[in-house]
This record gives structure tokens, sequence and C-alpha cells, in this order.
């Protein structure tokens, strides 16, 4: 295998797990970054995502030496003959992307780079984007320059990224000429991975169309959770029914409160404004994005249903990152549910074994943040699962009966079985399945016995 010398521009989530895995591989790779204080963090072994084993590997390649980070445009790209632009792509405000980050690194491209280059591009970009970004550094090439051009979107799932990296579905990689394309093609060899090629418009449409498509299946589920709900139905079953099937599969069939982080949201809506420009209503998209929407208030309706007032009860809140085995908490649902808590006079505390910092940054001031699960609990009127992190789905039913005032649990993960919630004082709501109240039966069946005690005892005393 030819080694290759790589510069990736951008070290945020896909960037950082690009590099290292091609540092992994063997291959001469540069990071840069306008941000200072990352680089220095990068510098040291330090990396400032959690996402697990990325620190190991980054550790392991900067000691090597084939891994290194810059704020210096030009010392990353004057000598790279490929350069992947991994720059975020966030939405603007009518749901389009914002790609002024991305054209910034194609004029730093256009600044520095010389002979023949591969531009790879790895952010999530609309249609015709890859094209655009072609002809600009063509024009604003200070020196000669031939540039291919490929497509090569990612498909990482926060938590499992490395796994995902190198044990992949697959691999895309889109292109209008066979030169950059064959570039990739050995470049990803190694990992013996099933490769797709496309030409660039289509490659940069997969990416797009399979997040929708895995946003559909989640709201898809989450309506027919509610439609258990209404028909004391039990929803596991009927996704175990339905995942059986293998025209349809299991994954992405787990009912709850919605799909978060910084992929479907984003990707969902910009999918949606592509269509508008193109004079076309994707109505099914529509009705993904509008569920999903309503299903992050499920848990603070069920609340409020049960509770007449939230006002002053004293609220834990397990879960902060919108999933578990990362420390993102962009789009996640346990941010707007703090914040109408907040509004509504509960006291939360909120807890997240890694987001904890995060946490405190962006949740309201009133929000206590803490990374122990005992001290969330601790005499606590109701508590609410965000993020079935294992440390939430491992922690004991009996501390919750201990530790809670009054151990009422609004679960939207589904992390316990009803059978073994059934065995404890517990009141349990949880997504398109039966609710609990064995609060309620075990108080009384307490108060029987205590009043028949005391009944036995006046007939003995008299």
């Amino acid at each position: 295998m030819e080694k290759r010398a790589i510069a990736i521009i951008g070290t945020g989530y896909v960037g950082l797990v690009t590099a290292v895995s091609l540092a992994e591989l063997g291959h001469n790779v540069i990071c840069v970054d306008i941000d200072k204080n990352k680089i220095n963090l990068l510098m040291a072994g330090k990396s400032p995502i959690y996402e697990p084993g990325l620190e190991t590997l980054l550790v392991q390649n900067l000691k090597s030496g084939r891994l290194s980070f810059t704020w210096n445009h030009r010392q990353a790209i004057q000598n790279a003959d490929i350069i992947y632009l991994a720059v975020g792509t966030p939405s603007l405000q009518d749901g389009s992307v914002d790609l002024s980050y991305l054209m910034e690194a194609a004029k730093e491209i256009s600044l520095s780079a010389h002979d023949e280059i591969v531009v790879v591009t790895k952010s999530t970009v609309p249609v015709g984007t890859s094209e655009i970004v072609k002809k600009f550094i063509e024009k604003h090439a200070v020196q000669p320059i031939n540039v291919h051009v490929v497509s090569n979107p990612e498909f990482l799932r926060e938590g499992q990224a490395l796994q995902d990296t190198f044990h992949a579905d697959r691999i895309v990689i889109g292109a209008d000429d066979d030169v950059g394309a064959k570039i990739l093609m050995e470049l990803y060899e190694p990992l013996h991975l099933n490769i797709i090629r496309t030409d660039l418009r289509s490659a940069e449409l997969i990416k797009y169309a399979s997040n929708a498509f895995l946003a559909t299946k989640i709201s898809f589920i989450n309506e027919i959770a509610n439609i258990c709900e209404r028909l004391n139905a039990n929803i596991e079953d009927v996704a175990r029914g339905m995942g059986s099937d293998s025209r349809i599969g299991t994954q992405f069939l787990k009912a709850g409160i919605g799909y978060g982080g910084s992929c479907f949201p984003k990707d969902t809506n910009a999918l949606m404004q592509i269509a508008g420009n193109l004079s076309h209503q994707f109505e099914l998209l529509e009705a993904v994005i509008h569920v999903n929407n309503r299903q992050q208030s499920l848990l603070f309706e069920k609340a409020k249903t049960r509770f007449a007032k939230l006002k002053h009860l004293k609220i834990a809140l397990l879960g902060l990152s919108f999933k578990p085995n990362t420390d993102d908490l962009r789009e996640s649902p346990a941010l707007p549910l703090a914040n109408k808590l907040i509004q509504d006079g509960a006291k939360v505390i909120a807890f997240d074994p890694v987001a904890y910092e995060k946490g405190r940054k962006l949740l309201p001031d009133e929000v206590k943040v803490t990374d122990d699960i005992r001290h969330a609990l601790q005499e606590a009127d109701l508590a609410f699962i965000v993020t079935d992190w294992d440390v939430i789905k491992d922690f004991p039913l009996a501390l919750y009966e201990k530790l809670m005032k009054r151990p009422v649990i609004f679960d939207g993960r589904n992390c316990f079985a009803l059978s073994e919630v059934s065995q404890y004082a517990i009141e349990y709501h949880s997504i398109g399945r039966q609710s609990i109240y064995r609060l309620k039966e075990v108080s009384l069946k307490r108060q029987t016995m205590k009043q028949k005690t005391v009944s036995s005892i006046n007939f003995l005393t008299t």
C-alpha cells in the first residue's frame, strides 16, 4: 500500500476520527483547525470529544509520528496529495446548510495547493456542492493545479465511530473522474470493505437519504408506540415481531422520545430544503420531523397529566447526551425538557456520567448538574430517564425505591422490563407500554397491614 500525505481541514468529530483512523492505517496525516486551544489540546494527546477508544489511538499515532496538528493551513496543505474537507456545515434558520466554513477551506486550498491534488468532501453537503468546490479552487488557485474532487460521505455513529470506520457496512466514493476515485479506493483497500462507486451527486444524496430513512424508522415506531399505549399493547413485542422480517430488520425500531444529535435533525431539515428548492413537497419527511418534534415533549406531557402541578417538585433528570457513549448534547431531548420543567417551577437536578460539564454550560442556571446518580435521585419526587446509559440501565430499581421521596419514573428509553419493575414499590411510565402503579398498590398494602397490626394490638390490650 502506498503511503499518502494527507491533510484534514477540521478537527471536529468527523475530522478527528478520520485523521486518527487514516494514521492508524499507516498514512502521514496532518490536521488543521483555526481553534488554537483545540490544536494545543490535541498536540498534548487529549481528545476534545468523548469517543470510546479515540484518545488511545490519538496518543499512539502522535508517538509514531504519523499524526500531527497545526493551525497553519499552508503548512498542512502545501505537501499533501489528498486533502479532506471535514469542517462544520451547520443549519441555517430556514433549514438550509451554511457552507461558509467549507468555502473558507476551499479558499485555503486554492492559496496553498499545487500540482495535482485530490480534494475529498467528507462534510455533509447539499447535492452539487463538490462541483462548486472544484470550480472555486480551480478559479482562485495561485499556482498551476489539477484538482480531482471526490465525495466520501461519513456514516459514523457517535459512541461507535472507530467500529464504524474499520468495520463499515460500506464506503461510498463519488467522483466524476476515475483518477480521484481510484486513489480513494486504494486508500481504503486495506480495510477490505464494500466500496460503492458512484458519481458525485449520487454520493452526496446517499448521505441525506440514508439518515432520512433511519429517522423515518424511528418516527414510525414511535407512532406505533403511541397507538400501543391506547390499545394496551406492548411496543417491544410489536417491534420484535416486525424486526424479525428480514425486509424490515430490528435496527432503529426502538421506541423512545425521538432522535437527536448532530446528524438526523440537521440532515432531515436539509433534505426538506433541497426538495423545496426543486419545488417538490417531501410530505413523508415533513411528517417524520413533525412526529419527532412532538415525541420529544412526550415525557413532559405524561408528567403534567400525572401531577396537577410540577411546581416545587424535585425532579431527577437522568441523562443529558442525546445518546449513550458520547458527550454530544446537540439536539438532545434533555435540554428542552429541562427548560420546560424550570419554566413550570420544578427543582431540577440533572445527571450524566460524561456530559455533565457540557450540561452545566447549556442548561438553565437553575438546574443543578451532577455525575452522581445517587445524588440526583436523593429525595426526588419523580425521575425522567432521557438517555439509556448503561450506568442508568444497570442502576438497581431497589435504589430508586430507597432513595426517592416517592419513586415515580418516566422512562423515555424503556430501560427496564415491566416484569422487573412490577417487583418494586415503583410507579413506572414508559413508551408504548402499559404503566405500572405498584407504588399505590404497595402503599395500600402496607397501610392495610399497619391497620391490621394496630387492630390486633388494640384487641390484645382491651
